[in-house]
């Protein structure tokens, strides 16, 4: 549960702005990189801007495929999962996007209710569950309001709120701290322990050192010539 194995992998976007496209290899990211969370993990992802911090968590999502390798989690490979299989995959995973892409015209409750709208649950139990997920995150009282009216604190609670709202095994979160202040940046550190605490694995892809070296996480990835790399900071 909640484990998931990076066999090898290599990645590289095809480049569509010249009429010649060059070759895959040539735009490499991960050449034969591998990575294994464990249960109950908190991992920090770091590397320089464009060393594929988004890339791998949008591979571990299963937005991207390897062009070699393979990702595994629970029953699914991602060189033979099935297309209609990835909303299973996507329950278990959830990703919290840089962009947050909350939806501007509806409130805060929407927002965090679309994941159990689209699976169709009844309204009741939808209230129940944003009420109970909007209390952890500190949202309550915004839950009226539209994603403009909340500061980007909030903002990224109700993405948070979201992404936990269905429960999933691991969380996958893009820069979750960025242009918001240190408070808030405290308050966004606690919810994701606070997800891992209650049973979940969190991965987080970030250039904010400054919440690296104040908080203690299990583990500290780097992504370095192409590689995922395990580190200890001094």
């Amino acid at each position: 549960m909640g484990i998931i194995k990076v066999d090898n992998i290599s990645f590289g976007y095809e480049d569509s702005t010249i009429k010649k496209t060059s070759s895959v290899e040539e735009n490499e990211i991960f050449r034969d990189a591998s990575f294994k969370t464990n249960e109950n993990d908190f991992v920090i992802i770091i590397g320089e801007n464009g060393s594929g911090k988004t890339t791998l968590l949008r591979l571990l999502h299963f937005e991207l495929f390897p062009n070699k390798g393979k990702i595994f989690f629970d029953k699914y490979d991602s060189s033979s999962v099935d297309f209609t299989e990835i909303p299973k995959v996507r329950r278990k995973i959830s990703m919290i996007y840089q962009d947050l892409k909350l939806l501007a015209d509806r409130t805060v409750f929407d927002n965090i209710a679309l994941p159990l709208n689209i699976a169709g649950m009844n309204k009741e139990e939808i209230k129940k569950k944003v009420n109970e997920t909007a209390e952890k995150t500190g949202l309550t009282n915004l839950l009226g309001k539209k994603p403009q009216k909340i500061s980007g604190g909030e903002q990224q609670k109700t993405a948070i709120s979201r992404a936990i709202i269905n429960n999933p095994e691991i969380l996958l979160a893009d820069e979750p701290t960025a242009n918001i202040d240190p408070f808030e940046t405290r308050e966004i550190i606690k919810l994701l322990f606070d997800f891992a605490s209650g049973g979940g694995s969190v991965i987080v892809a970030t250039h904010d050192f400054s919440i690296i070296k104040e908080y203690s996480y299990k583990r500290i990835v780097q992504i370095r010539d192409k590689k995922l790399l395990d580190v200890k900071l001094k």
